[in-house]
């Protein structure tokens, strides 16, 4: 969903202008009713801010105790790999049902009841007192992630239109520092809670906890909803559920091989993304980094993302085809798992920052899908086909590392298995990259 508004500030070939009508007395300029108060529109801000903060540290902090957890719930490799996999399953699969429930119960009430899902699996599953009960409460947690996600860049654009490459890039810093905060600060305050693991998976609860408080002033915008919006007069706008208006040429997404192109790259990056999460750390750890200095070095690695997520969408746009981007991004990452195999305690700080930048492959696809489709129902039915299809595809990656690290007894294998994937990465995104819209492919005759 966040490429529906990577769109906006990154198509560049001709789409459907929204054109938003000029207030008049009696007209509806924000959800509630009349001109948006100031204060309600500086709680909007900071309810977006904290909602992006609680994005990932679920994940993040999970990856950073890994160990710790395994030892204390008696969790396998296997497990602790099928652990590391939930992520993308949730996303996959709680992440379609938003728009749904934003439809009957109001987007603020459904981002107001995932902050408190958050919340609540948080603080219970430190406590759940075994390996199946974890993972139904990290499971809670990640459908409140999931909801959120798909509808927090669908508040930007109902509140903010004309600021929506602002709001946007003030959610996306949130959710990066969000991301590293938690992977940087968990271990050394563990041990300020006196080193108890629990502890310290548990504090995160209280930032979900924070971030309820402000979307309870949002819970009865039930006009808020997408889908719900009506169009401009005398305009035909497709809704924002991604059906396209009437009378315009059906749109077979699944004919077009750039929309396969795009989902493939999209699976496999975040293939990478959630191993590097749960797993980057126990591979610095079993190389003799000290816990803390490797949950830095994760830090490190998702903190990369916050400057580059602005640059490399403005160059990108800049490009006639992105293929150099993700050659760019491929080699960095070749480097960086390289680095990892021969010498991962001696470079890990470099090795940190070469996968920090190949992780940014994530930006790069949400704005080639702003980029390969012509109209918005055509980014909206590409962003969902590409991302829905994208994390089922990446779902065994981090349960394959899992299982490699256990029956080899190292992390030999499973790097090898990282480095493999990018190859297949690598193309796909250059077939991506390529400048050709869906509906030339797409449309159905």
């Amino acid at each position: 969903m966040m490429g529906l508004m990577a769109s906006e500030e990154t198509r560049t070939l001709p789409s459907t202008t929204v054109r938003t009508p000029a207030a008049s007395p009696g007209t509806r300029t924000a959800p509630g009713g009349g001109a948006p108060r100031a204060w309600r529109t500086r709680l909007l801000v900071v309810a977006i801010v904290l909602a992006a903060l609680n994005l990932r540290p679920a994940i993040t902090s999970l990856g950073a105790l890994l160990e710790e957890v395994r030892d204390g719930l008696g969790m396998s490799g296997s497990v602790a790999g099928l652990l590391t996999s939930v992520p993308p399953l949730c996303f996959a699969v709680f992440g379609v049902t938003a728009p749904r429930l934003a439809r009957r119960f109001g987007t603020g009430a459904v981002v107001c009841a995932g902050m408190a899902a958050i919340g609540t699996g948080l603080l219970i599953r430190p406590y759940a007192g075994g390996t199946a009960a974890f993972l139904a409460a990290t499971a809670l947690a990640l459908m409140g992630i999931a909801v959120s996600n798909v509808l927090m860049p669908v508040i930007v654009k109902r509140w903010f239109p004309d600021r929506v490459g602002s709001m946007t890039g003030l959610y996306s810093m949130a959710l990066a520092l969000g991301t590293a905060t938690a992977a940087a600060v968990t271990v050394p305050l563990t041990g300020t809670l006196g080193g108890n693991w629990q502890s310290g998976l548990a504090v995160w609860a209280a930032l979900a906890a924070a971030a309820v408080l402000p979307w309870l002033a949002f819970v009865r915008d039930r006009d808020e909803a997408p889908a719900e919006r009506a169009p401009a007069p005398g305009h035909t706008e497709p809704a924002q559920d991604g059906r396209a208006p009437a009378g315009a040429p059906a749109l077979r997404i699944t004919r077009s091989r750039t929309a396969w192109a795009l989902a493939v790259f999209f699976g496999l990056q975040a293939t990478a993304a959630y191993i590097t999460m749960g797993w980057m750390p126990q591979i610095f750890r079993d190389a003799g980094v000290p816990a803390g200095t490797a949950g830095l070095l994760l830090a490190v690695t998702m903190v990369m993302g916050v400057p580059l997520a602005f640059v490399i969408p403005r160059l990108a746009t800049r490009l006639p085809q992105q293929g150099p981007i993700v050659l760019a991004l491929g080699v960095s990452g070749l480097v960086g798992y390289a680095g990892l195999y021969l010498a991962p305690a001696a470079g890990a700080w470099l090795w940190a920052l070469l996968l920090g930048v190949a992780n940014c492959a994530f930006p790069l696809a949400l704005t080639m899908v702003g980029m390969r489709a012509r109209s918005s129902a055509g980014v909206a039915q590409l962003s969902a086909f590409a991302q829905s299809t994208g994390y089922l595809i990446s779902i065994p990656g981090p349960l394959l590392v899992g299982v490699l690290y256990q029956h080899s007894g190292g992390w030999g294998l499973p790097i090898a298995l990282m480095a493999g994937l990018l190859v297949p990465q690598t193309i796909v995104g250059v077939l991506a990259g390529r400048d050709r819209t869906v509906e030339d492919e797409a449309t159905a005759g």
